[in-house]
């Protein structure tokens, strides 16, 4: 089994109860990959991306968010 060296980066909360966390994996033979953990209750979502994907996704949001008004909980709409 390669050995491999965690970093957490970040945690937060997200809507609905969600918690997030994102860490950097490096492994001994030079690999890096970004964690993402997502909490939903008592259920996991656990992936690993690498940094052509990270890039990608990075700028999807980043380009979602700036086109889409800020809401609060109260605002959005109900998930059913």
């Amino acid at each position: 089994m390669i050995n491999e060296t965690v970093t957490r980066l970040d945690n937060f909360v997200a809507p609905y109860g969600r918690e997030v966390t994102l860490e950097n994996v490096a492994y001994e033979n030079g690999m890096r990959v970004l964690r993402i953990h997502i909490r939903e209750g008592n259920r996991f979502t656990v992936m690993d991306i690498n940094g052509e994907v990270a890039s990608q996704w990075g700028d999807v949001m980043s380009t979602w968010a700036r086109q889409t008004p800020t809401q609060t909980l109260a605002q959005a709409p109900k998930q059913d």
